[in-house]
């Protein structure tokens, strides 16, 4: 189960496929640096992205 506190490089190392769902709510997590440092959440709230929904969804595709 993915969580918010989760650092964005452990989400992309579980499955490829979490990309995707990163993507689809606009965030480009792959090569970004941030990825090492930076919260599911803290990216979201970077980004204006709603962190509930794109938990929802990134807990639906695995």
């Amino acid at each position: 189960m993915i969580t918010k506190d989760m650092k964005i490089c452990d989400i992309l190392d579980i499955d490829d496929r979490y990309e995707k769902v990163l993507e689809d709510h606009g965030l480009l997590c792959n090569g970004c640096p941030g990825a090492f440092t930076e919260s599911l959440a803290e990216a979201a709230d970077g980004h204006g992205v709603d962190v509930d929904s794109l938990l929802n969804d990134l807990n639906k595709e695995i």
